[in-house]
């Protein structure tokens, strides 16, 4: 069982490196898939322009911690 776990973690970690930038892009698709199902009368290019810009904040924001760490 043991080595089906570690497996199956390699596996995962070959597709999610940062477990906090994945949960973050997940939760921000969520969110704006979520307020275009609720909010019919949203333009579909602002709900695109907000996909990009949070995806891009959060990327931005991922990278700017790890250089932290890095020092």
């Amino acid at each position: 069982m043991g080595m089906l776990r570690a497996i199956l973690h390699e596996i995962v970690g070959l597709f999610v490196d940062d477990e906090a930038l994945a949960l973050a892009l997940l939760l921000w698709c969520a969110a704006i898939g979520a307020a275009v199902l609720l909010l019919p009368g949203l333009p579909v290019p602002l709900a695109a322009a907000l996909l990009l810009a949070g995806c891009l904040a959060i990327l931005l924001g991922t990278v700017a911690r790890a250089a932290r760490r890095r020092r």
